[in-house]
């Protein structure tokens, strides 16, 4: 795909923290964003980066070591992409003071996803979300704007059931999770708590589960988003694995199918063909394993670069009618990687920039 001419500047607010340490990384020789800016809390403005910032992975990259650290303002940051890490406490604000300014922001908070006129978007499944900018900025009066990314549970979920739910229409939805620990940010559980230990509550984790992927799944109309006609029943757990969240499902669907007939569904998913090629599309959306014991997130949770959610032990389910297991990267897909895919759709559809 044509890249865009010249790079298009971008920046990161709340870039100190773990997803905005991610941002930074998977930012790095981006072949259409240049990170130009970086943002974070008033104790580091003004600082350096690499003074400020505590780096979790590998080794930070040198072109932003010494970025100074900006306020988090649009009088302070310039760059028409804005990709936001912000705790949720803040975020609300912020980000809306940036889509005011006529900035595009990718949020992974919770503050705006349920807004009816607030896309919450994984680019593979619902695509056509995007739409909702319009009547976002016919709303509010903004020349920017604010796009989602999910709860990174309800990311893999979503995905996973997404093309089950096209083909064969789901009614009921049960789920169970195991979250890795790095959801929940640095530095996160106490090592005492976890090491050993299922922590079987993950505040507030449930509920966005069960509303997010309603939204995600639903149909665009006039004035918002139809939910998807499903109920969702969720258990969050937090687990002792470093990145990946496994999510099992148990599904009850309007046309039930067989075993061989969701399958067949898995193998030929590719997802909406308007992500076909972006630079951070993983060539295979969803990997669906024949194997019993897999996927594994030791095993499978960097496939596609982190960008592949990975599906398998489908069944049958004697309660409803089938179940199965889907796990991904809670940090790349789940988080900084699913918000950079989403701009470069953003790129792709002309809507950058676009009043």
């Amino acid at each position: 795909m044509t890249d865009p001419r010249p790079p298009i500047k971008v920046a990161v607010l709340g870039a100190t923290g773990a997803v905005g340490q991610t941002f930074v990384r998977l930012l790095k020789g981006h072949p259409w964003f240049e990170l130009a800016e970086v943002a974070a809390s008033e104790r580091s403005t003004g600082k350096r980066y690499d003074e400020v910032t505590r780096w979790i992975e590998g080794d930070m990259p040198r072109a932003v070591t010494g970025f100074m650290v900006r306020a988090c303002d649009p009088a302070s940051v310039t760059a028409p992409i804005v990709f936001s890490a912000l705790d949720s406490s803040i975020a609300g604000d912020v980000e809306a003071a940036f889509a005011a300014a006529g900035r595009l922001v990718l949020s992974n908070a919770k503050n705006y996803r349920m807004e009816p006129d607030v896309p919450l978007v994984i680019p593979e499944v619902n695509a056509g979300h995007l739409a909702l900018l319009d009547l976002q900025r016919a709303r509010r009066g903004w020349t920017g704007g604010i796009v989602t990314n999910a709860n990174c549970a309800a990311t893999m979920a979503a995905m996973a059931l997404a093309p089950l739910h096209a083909a064969f229409g789901a009614r009921r939805v049960f789920v169970a999770t195991m979250q890795a620990v790095s959801g929940a940010g640095y530095p996160g559980v106490p090592s005492l708590d976890i090491l050993g230990n299922v922590i079987p509550y993950i505040g507030e984790e449930e509920p966005k589960i069960e509303r997010e992927m309603q939204k995600m799944l639903g149909v665009v109309a006039a004035d918002g988003v139809r939910a998807a006609p499903f109920m969702v029943s969720a258990h969050a757990n937090r687990v002792a694995v470093e990145h990946g969240h496994t999510v099992c499902l148990s599904v009850e669907f309007e046309r039930e199918p067989t075993v061989d007939d969701a399958a067949r569904v898995y193998r030929e998913w590719k997802g909406a063909s308007a992500v076909c090629g972006l630079p951070s599309a993983p060539e295979v959306p969803l990997h669906f394993f024949e194997h019993n014991d897999r996927p594994q997130p030791r095993r499978d949770v960097m496939r596609g670069r982190g960008m592949t959610v990975s599906v398998g032990r489908l069944r049958r389910d004697p309660l409803f009618h089938l179940k199965f297991v889907a796990m991904g990267h809670n940090t790349i897909r789940g988080a900084a990687g699913g918000s950079i895919l989403n701009a470069e759709l953003l790129v792709k559809t002309g809507r950058v920039g676009a009043t």
